[in-house]
C-alpha cells in the first residue's frame, strides 16, 4: 500500500513546515489554512481514522490532545482555539492518516460546516 502524504512527511520524503516533533507525533502548519493559525497534529503511528483506532491507541490519542494544549500555550492562544478531527471522506477527511486540526485566530461559528 502506498504511504500517505503524512507518512512521507514523517519520513522526510516530502518537505513540510514542521514546528514541533517528539517520539509520538509531529506538528506542521497546514498548507491550506482555514484560520490564521492552522496546525496539524499528526501521530507517527499510522492510524487511518479515529473509527479505526482501538484501545491500544489510547496513549497516542491522549498525547495528541496534550500536544495541542502545548502548542496553544507555546503560541499564546490561551482559550481561543478549536480542535477538529474529521473521520471519513463524508466528514471532510482528505488524508487517511488520523490528524488533529488546531485552528485559531478568527471567530468560529456553531455548528461547524
Amino acid at each position: 500500500m502506498e504511504p500517505t502524504l503524512f507518512e512521507k512527511i514523517i519520513s522526510r520524503e516530502i518537505p513540510a513546515d514542521i514546528i514541533y516533533e517528539d517520539d509520538t507525533c509531529i506538528v506542521i502548519n497546514d498548507i491550506a489554512p482555514q484560520a490564521p493559525t492552522h496546525l496539524l497534529i499528526i501521530p507517527k503511528k499510522a492510524i487511518k481514522m479515529i473509527s479505526k483506532s482501538d484501545d491500544s491507541d489510547a496513549l497516542v490519542l491522549g498525547h495528541l490532545m496534550l500536544t495541542a494544549k502545548k502548542m496553544a500555550l507555546q503560541l499564546g492562544l490561551d482559550d481561543t482555539f478549536r480542535l477538529v478531527v474529521n473521520n471519513g471522506a463524508k466528514a471532510g477527511q482528505s488524508v487517511f492518516h488520523l490528524h488533529v486540526h488546531l485552528l485559531s485566530g478568527r471567530i468560529f461559528s456553531w455548528p461547524p460546516g
